[in-house]
Formats: structure tokens, C-alpha cells, sequence
């Protein structure tokens, strides 16, 4: 498509107001260490939760929803759906405990709860290896999306839309710290939603679609619309979307944005609130706004690609000239986008472009202070000054992108991808909810652990490469399997105090601290997931026409709500 003279300039508004913002910040950000990756630990939980979901809604997330939805239909998002459950627990469990230790990044939490030369290695090797590496790995899914987006709505080269997105992205990344990026997602956030809310309303209101109405009595369409996979007809996708998910996934899986017992970005996030209140309502609105608001204009425009491209063969006919692995299901969200007219194109497209560069900055800088606080000021150069680190941080932002860019080019899906993630930390998830509880969990635990589920994942893939490929349901089943017994094993075989640091249980985890109120805050997680859940449902009910089930849910919404905020004085007693 051609851009009209009104969307070049609401993009270019777009980049100007992000950039604007990276340099209004850069001076304070460029002071200290602190400053750059933490924003002085002063942020309120507002614009935390906002850069979380902002974070999260990446610009391959639309295309991921989209190509769930045509292959598996809505019920299909029970996938990652079910992560909410990991949400909740972080929220009214791990949220205070993570704020409370006063740290730079949760990978200080090693040297924290072990002790030795095996708890310094487990730190640096970690910043290295999730940091980096793993960091790199999501970074370049996004890019993939970018790609994509990039070919399909204006006929940019891959190498032309990751120089002109990668670029921007990195400067107000290397100006601003993690102010820039926690301001710029807050306004990046609220393009985003605008853009795909509009998007969808004028897509279902095309002619060829027929609104509403018309959408939902297309005969492959009304297919896709079970919420919840029904078991008698389709036990298989009841079992592998729905039951495994909820039954295994969520608490065995590590995935960025939803790890079991908190980490990561989201930790990040945490540790820069005011305080330890401030964590948990930050996190709690992300969890909200993440699986309840958000997913159903992505939703929405995939069930409407159905109607105008049913097949694979059909989005490969009206968009030649990408790379043959390219064409997937998840093409068909920005398929659907050429549709719009000038001045909503150009807004939709500034927000898939503010939906990249909101997650890339965010990893950009998540990876860079691994890098910093966990491997070179702790192995290489620990009296280095505040200007050194920050420069540090700096470089090491702009080679990640630049590495994230190049493996791009070899990814195919959106899905594809996911699934890769999600093995890559498959059976890790339990030991990081156990850690902070049981005494004999050590540094081999996390070693042995991380080594074994990187190893299946590998192997499944070349497998998947070979054509001896699994589903996704049996795989994750398989390697939860063997990395919890291996990690398992491995505790039990080396237990020993000697590991334990003593100063773990006086900082803020003694016994009393981490189980007192505990019953207020289960009955807090049982009542969130609810609560979201049901406003998940009640939203989708009323989009789909179905408005006694949307008011059912809507009830449950609010005594849901009115239960947590009942007990929340109790969560910080």
C-alpha cells in the first residue's frame, strides 16, 4: 500500500513525541546506574502497570492471537490465557516479597539466597544466558512481526523496516533509561489500544464482513467461537489448549511477562515502584488490563480474516514477494490492516510500531542491566564508576538489537516462536515458586534445571526440523517431566547448608513474614482469577451477542473486585 500524506504525518508526530520524551529524561537517566535501569525506585504503580501491558503487547502479539484464532479458533487462547494464574500468584504473593529486598535486578536474588563461588557462577550465567541470549530469542520474534507488518501494509524489505524501527528504538532506549522507557510505553500503550479498538470497529463495519451480525453467521466463523474448547466434539484441542495449560503450564513453564514466582521485566518493574503496595497493585492492573482488555479487537479482526482469507494460499496471492517461510497464519492480522483508510492506517500502523518498540526498549533495557549489574560490574570491573556502567548498558543495548535483528531473518511464525519460548524454560517454573520456601533448592537445582529444559527444547526443534514434530501439549508435557525430576534429583543429591545463605531468612524471609495472612492472600488469588477471568468472558459475551451470559460474568467481575479490595489492608499487615 501507498501511505497517504496524513498517515506519514501521524507516524512521524509519533516518532518525534517518543523521541522527545527519551531526551526530556537522558539527562537525569545518565547520572547513575540507579537511575538508568531502576528510575530511582520512585515510579507509581499506575504507570508501572501500564509499561508492563505495554511491554507485553508486542507487535507480534496481534499476529500470535490472529493465528490461534484461525487455526484453533477463540477457545485456542487458553494457551497463554491460562498464564494468568502465574499473574495472581505473583501479584498477592511474590510482588512484596521482590520489592522488599531492595535489589538492582532479580538476578542479585542468587547471591541473596545462596552463597560461594557456585551462587557468583549461577548469577553470571545467568545474566548471560537469560540476559542475552534468551533475551535476544524474544527480541528477534518481534522483529519477526515487524517484518511482516513492515512488507504487508507499505512493501518495505525486512532489512528497511528493523534499520528505520531498530534504530529509533535503540536511541530513546540509550537517552532515557528506563524512565524513557516506562513514559514512552505509557504513550505508546495508549496509541496502541486506540489504534486496534478503531481498527477492529472499522473492519467488522466493512461491507464484505457485514458488522456483527454478519460475521458471526459465517458459516467457518461461527466455527471459531466457543470460548472454551468443547470437550466431547474436539477432545483433542480440549486437552492440549484448555485442561494442560491450566492442569501444567502455568506453573511449570517460565515465559517473559508471566514467570512463575515473578522475574524478569516484571520484576524490574517492581523493584522500581515507591513501595511494596505500589508493586502489587502495578502488577495486579498489568494482569487485568493483559488478559481482560486487551485481546478481543486482536480477537475480532482474526475471526473477520477468516471471512476474507480462508486459506493460507489466499493472504500468498494478495501479498507476493515475501520469503515462502513467511506465509503462516499469523500474516493475516496485517493483512487486514490494508483495508483501512488514510488517517486510521497511519494510526494503526504508529501503534503496532509503538507496540514494538514499547517491548524491544523494555528488553533492550532488562537485558542491558543483567549485563551491568550482574556480570560486568560483579565479575569484571566492580569499582567501575556510575558514568562507566551506564555507558556499559549503552552498548551493550545497541549490540543486542543489532543481534535480535539478524536472527529475525530465520524465524517463520509467530506461533512457531512461542512455542519455542515456552519450552525453553518448560519444567524451570516450579523450582522458582519453590525456591523462596523450600530450604534444600541450591544453585544445582537451578543449574540442572536450566540446562535440561534448554536441551529438550533443542532437541525438539531439530526434531520439528526433521519432520518428526510433536504437539505442542505432548512436548511441554515431556520436558516438564524430565527437567522437574532432573532438578529434583539434582536437590536431593546435593542438599547442603553450605549453599543457603545465612543472611537469606534475616532479610525479610523469615517464616513469619512469608505465610503470615497467607489464607488472605490464596483466597486473593483464587478471587483475582475470578474476577479477570470473568471480565475476560463478560466482554467477549456482549461483543459476541450472547448479553445475559456478559451480565453473569459482569456480577462476578465485581464481587470478585470488591472481595480483593476487602482484603487488601491484610495482604500488608
Amino acid at each position: 500500500m501507498e501511505l497517504k500524506t496524513i498517515d506519514i504525518i501521524i507516524i512521524l508526530a509519533f516518532f518525534l513525541v517518543t523521541l522527545a520524551i527519551g531526551l526530556a529524561v537522558s539527562k537525569k537517566a545518565g547520572k547513575s546506574s540507579s537511575e538508568f535501569f531502576l528510575s530511582g525506585r520512585n515510579m507509581p504503580w499506575w504507570l508501572l502497570g501500564v509499561s508492563m501491558v505495554a511491554t507485553t503487547f508486542a507487535a507480534d502479539t496481534p499476529n500470535l492471537v490472529a493465528g490461534i484464532v484461525r487455526k484453533n479458533g477463540i477457545a485456542g487462547n487458553w494457551e497463554w490465557w491460562a498464564f494468568l494464574l502465574t499473574g495472581m500468584l505473583t501479584v498477592f504473593i511474590y510482588a512484596r516479597l521482590w520489592r522488599k529486598l531492595g535489589i538492582s535486578t532479580d538476578l542479585e536474588f542468587y547471591e541473596i539466597r545462596y552463597q560461594g563461588k557456585i551462587a557468583a557462577f549461577l548469577r553470571g550465567f545467568r545474566a548471560i544466558y537469560l540476559g542475552v541470549i534468551f533475551n535476544i530469542i524474544v527480541m528477534a520474534t518481534v522483529c519477526l512481526a515487524g517484518i511482516k507488518i513492515g512488507h504487508v501494509i507499505i512493501g518495505l524489505e525486512a532489512w528497511e523496516t528493523l534499520t528505520i524501527t531498530g534504530v529509533i528504538t535503540v536511541i530513546y532506549s540509550l537517552l532515557g533509561g528506563l524512565k524513557g522507557v516506562i513514559l514512552t510505553d505509557f504513550f505508546q500503550f495508549m496509541v496502541a489500544m486506540v489504534g486496534s479498538v478503531w481498527a477492529a470497529y472499522f473492519i467488522i463495519d466493512m461491507p464484505e464482513i457485514g458488522g456483527m451480525d454478519g460475521l458471526l453467521s459465517h458459516q467457518e466463523v461461527k466455527e471459531k467461537l466457543d470460548l472454551i474448547p468443547d470437550r466431547v466434539n474436539n477432545y483433542d484441542l480440549w486437552m492440549g489448549v484448555f485442561l494442560i495449560p491450566l492442569a501444567v503450564q502455568w506453573w511449570s513453564a517460565w515465559y517473559p511477562g508471566a514467570e512463575p514466582g515473578g522475574g524478569g521485566y516484571i520484576a524490574q518493574r517492581m523493584l522500581a515502584a515507591k513501595d511494596e503496595k505500589h508493586a502489587t497493585a502495578a502488577t495486579l492492573f498489568f494482569n487485568f488490563a493483559h488478559y481482560a482488555l486487551r485481546p478481543w479487537p486482536w480477537i475480532l479482526i482474526a475471526l473477520a480474516s477468516i471471512v476474507l482469507f480462508p486459506e493460507i494460499a489466499d493472504l500468498e496471492a494478495a501479498f507476493p514477494g515475501l520469503d515462502q517461510t513467511f506465509y503462516q497464519e499469523d500474516l493475516a492480522y496485517p493483512a487486514m490492516l490494508t483495508y483501512l483508510p488514510a488517517g486510521l492506517l497511519g494510526l494503526v500502523l504508529a501503534s503496532l510500531i509503538s507496540a514494538f518498540m514499547s517491548t524491544i526498549s523494555t528488553h533492550l533495557n532488562w537485558g542491558s542491566s543483567y549485563v551491568v549489574n550482574d556480570f560486568y560490574k560483579r565479575f569484571i570491573k566492580p569499582d567501575a564508576t556510575e558514568k562507566t556502567l551506564v555507558l556499559v548498558g549503552r552498548i551493550s543495548t545497541a549490540f543486542m538489537m543489532l543481534f535480535a535483528a539478524l536472527l529475525s531473518l530465520v524465524l517463520e511464525e509467530a506461533k512457531a516462536a512461542f512455542d519455542l519460548i515456552v519450552l525453553v524454560g518448560a519444567g524451570t517454573g516450579l523450582l522458582f515458586i519453590l525456591r523462596w520456601f523450600w530450604r534444600a533448592i541450591n544453585p544445582y537445582s537451578e543449574i540442572v534445571a536450566m540446562i535440561v529444559s534448554f536441551l529438550v527444547a533443542i532437541l525438539f526443534f531439530i526434531l520439528g526440523k526433521n519432520d518428526v514434530d510433536m504437539s505442542l501439549p505432548v512436548k511441554l508435557s515431556i520436558s516438564v517431566g524430565l527437567t522437574t525430576v532432573a532438578w529434583i534429583a539434582a536437590t536431593l543429591l546435593t542438599q547442603n547448608d553450605k549453599y543457603l545463605n545465612p543472611e537469606f531468612e534475616k532479610r525479610a524471609f523469615n517464616d513469619d513474614h512469608k505465610f503470615k495472612n497467607m489464607g488472605y492472600k490464596v483466597l486473593s488469588i483464587f478471587l483475582g482469577s475470578v474476577a479477570i477471568y470473568a471480565a475476560l468472558f463478560s466482554i467477549g459475551n456482549y461483543l459476541l451477542g450472547n448479553t445475559q451470559q456478559a451480565l453473569y460474568f459482569g456480577i462476578a467481575f465485581v464481587l470478585g473486585a470488591i472481595g480483593i479490595a476487602a482484603f487488601w489492608k491484610k495482604l500488608f499487615e
